[in-house]
């Protein structure tokens, strides 16, 4: 089969992307490298450099369409405290991108379509494990923009019947994850610093808590969203471990120095109810 992933030289879409080339398929990539980097790049695979905001790509977008079954929608702008202090950047990109690439999937009559979503859009939700059924509560611009793909995404199902689903990811590790700055995954940053000789940096009291996942595990769960029989409709998903740890438990595994800085606005602890995941990707 032919895949689209956009995003696929990036942390989560360049591990789709093997998975999809290991599995014999034929794979093609949108990326315009921003965030995304070379080095992720897979010489079986085949890559369009393109903005996903610029309308006037759309064209090009439903050539390379051309008998994609599905598509894997991983590009994105992420992070929570950057979008606060750039919400228009943020907002062209995660929205109106988003926006742009289902509508040239329904031009290009592409079967399925595949969103990256957030579990930052349950917000500070103290009602523990977090289920796809309960109230968004967005607070940052990034999990709002995220929770307007999923509507999005829901929408057009319905509108233009193209298959989509939307698997909200919680705390995704692994190889290739983002190390640089001070909102890259926790536990990469953490393994980098001791590797550096550098204390560990825990922002506020490091008592938040949060369900990570392997990116392994995450590639899994998109294969089988993209072949399961049960969803099509605009379902969200969680995709979670379904276990939570605090950033100082996390600490304490790795051993080593620690220095505590000011909080960024986040939530207080996150853990995904698993369930629903279990039910339709099976």
């Amino acid at each position: 089969m032919k895949y689209l992933v956009t995003g696929g030289a990036g942390f989560i879409g360049s591990h789709i992307v093997d998975a999809l080339l290991q599995d014999g398929h034929i794979v093609h990539v949108i990326d315009n490298f921003s965030t995304g980097k070379r080095e992720n790049c897979n010489k079986n695979a085949h890559y369009h450099e393109y903005d996903l905001t610029d309308t006037k790509n759309t064209k090009k977008f439903v050539e390379i369409m051309n008998n994609v079954d599905t598509i894997f929608h991983t590009a994105a702008l992420s992070h929570v405290q950057p979008s606060i202090e750039d919400p228009l950047r943020y907002e062209l990109n995660n929205t109106i991108g988003t926006v742009n690439i289902l509508k040239s999937a329904v031009a290009g009559s592409v079967k399925r379509f595949i969103y990256s979503a957030s579990s930052s859009v349950y917000g500070n939700s103290t009602m523990l494990p977090l289920k796809e059924s309960d109230e968004p509560n967005p607070i940052s611009p990034y999990a709002a923009q995220k929770y307007y793909g999923e509507i999005y995404c829901k929408m057009f199902s319905e509108i233009y019947n193209i298959e989509t689903v939307s698997l909200r990811y919680f705390n995704v590790y692994g190889e290739r994850q983002n190390l640089e700055g001070a909102y890259a995954n926790v536990i990469g940053v953490f393994i980098q610093q001791c590797i550096n000789n550098e204390p560990m940096t825990i922002n506020g009291d490091g008592k938040q808590k949060r369900d990570f996942i392997y990116v392994g595990d995450v590639v899994k769960a998109n294969i089988l969203a993209s072949q399961s029989k049960k969803i099509g409709n605009g379902e969200i998903i969680n995709i979670g471990s379904g276990i939570s740890k605090s950033v100082n438990e996390i600490a304490a595994m790795i051993g080593g120095n620690k220095i505590f800085v000011d909080a960024v606005k986040e939530p207080r602890e996150n853990l995904a109810d698993r369930s629903k995941a279990k039910e339709l990707l099976n």
